[in-house]
């Protein structure tokens, strides 16, 4: 017998009945996927601590490691105290540093987890920033901190830099600043203003071509200091074209979670390797760690259509989770993981569990059982019905 639910929609209360898919498969043992694919990860709340949830965070360590290592399992990489870990919003940078210090002591009993961890400036608030110098000095301060627990830097985009800087030299002088000091090559972060509006004008300029040459030209100029780069502008387009103008070596890391399936695969044009297909670096990952890992075993394979039939799917729930406005689409992902049995509660950092709608989860909910990405159907279902009890509805 079919389980089945209802759900609030457009057009009033409609019977949903789960659809019956089979669990995707862990990796194999000794897989090893052609793409590097990262999973920005999610924080777990503690909602028992005595704190002011908007003003203060308080994180549950065992559960937030824990999903960390599941990740690593199905064979992810881990960027660790991004924006999906609500740095920023929510996040402060004091418990930042100690999420990458317990990450990478996690990281050490696994063989062959990556993590690569956020470094800004979020410590220093942008209205504080005098100038170009104090954006040095606080990405100085975050590189020295994670680079001292052996980490791996992702130079994340500072709401600071977006603030005091003039124009794109003064982005130039601080990403040399930053580039020429780093102990490994790093992976820079551009992030668009759907994301967050105060990153607004990037690089320099509010045009994006524009943006991409400045963005371009730090690359050029230090090689052998960037691994690639991740942008998140939601447009394919200006990904393919950036992609395809990167130094030899020099990854894409795509950052688009509307069209993550088709860049991931690759159109195969470009003289060199890197040109021609996106690595990943994800929040969506997240959210779909189990197909995203399936679909990545059968690309290293060679079955394309395989890698399409288990991704494209993942795409409307993706796009659902990421619509605008685009920032709240933490919610969503910690939705996910609180359906799925990864965490106990549907709490959030900031209180963020109440950026999104009923509707908008109700839609979600249709969109992961569509994609197969219910993991444990019948607690998705009763987890489903409490949050209705909470708004009100209550089940037959």
């Amino acid at each position: 017998m079919s389980l089945s639910i209802t759900l609030p929609s457009p057009a009033g209360l409609q019977r949903y009945a789960l659809r019956e898919r089979a669990a995707f498969q862990p990796p194999k043992a000794g897989v090893r996927f052609n793409r590097i694919a990262y999973s920005a990860a999610h924080v777990v709340a503690d909602p028992l601590a005595a704190v002011d949830p908007w003003l203060q965070c308080a994180v549950d360590w065992d559960a937030t490691i824990a999903y960390r290592q599941r990740l690593w399992a199905l064979g992810l990489g881990v960027a660790e105290a991004m924006d999906t870990a609500q740095r920023g919003m929510g996040l402060d940078w004091p418990t930042s540093l100690e999420l990458i210090r317990r990450s990478l002591d996690a990281a050490r009993d696994v063989p062959g987890a990556r993590v690569a961890s956020g470094c800004g400036t979020d410590h220093l608030a942008p209205e504080d920033a005098r100038g170009v110098d104090d954006v040095i000095r606080a990405y100085e301060e975050q590189m020295e901190a994670i680079e001292g627990l052996g980490g791996r830097l992702i130079v994340m985009a500072s709401r600071a830099l977006a603030r005091v800087a003039s124009g794109p030299a003064d982005y130039e002088r601080v990403y040399d600043r930053i580039l020429r000091q780093a102990k490994e090559p790093v992976i820079l972060h551009w992030l668009g203003d759907m994301f967050d509006p105060a990153l607004a004008g990037y690089w320099g300029s509010a045009d994006l071509d524009a943006a991409m040459e400045t963005a371009l030209g730090v690359i050029a100029a230090h090689p052998g200091k960037v691994d690639g780069i991740k942008i998140s502008l939601l447009d394919k387009d200006k990904e393919i074209a950036m992609r395809r103008r990167l130094p030899a070596g020099v990854r894409m890391y795509t950052g688009d979670d509307f069209n993550y399936a088709e860049l991931i695969a690759g159109d195969g044009q470009g003289d060199q390797p890197n040109h021609r297909q996106s690595d990943a670096l994800l929040g969506i990952f997240d959210a779909i760690a189990p197909a995203a890992s399936a679909a990545l075993a059968e690309l290293a394979a060679g079955d394309l259509d395989r890698f399409n039939e288990i991704l494209q799917p993942t795409v409307p729930l993706s796009r659902h989770i990421f619509a605008a406005p685009t920032r709240f689409y933490k919610t969503g992902v910690v939705f996910m993981a609180w359906l799925n049995g990864h965490q106990k509660h549907f709490a959030m950092v900031g209180g963020q569990q109440s950026a999104r709608s009923l509707q908008h989860f109700a839609e979600l909910f249709r969109l992961a059982d569509a994609a197969g990405l219910l993991e444990q159907p019948e607690l998705a279902v009763h987890r489903m019905r409490t949050l209705l009890a909470l708004h009100g509805l209550e089940q037959d």
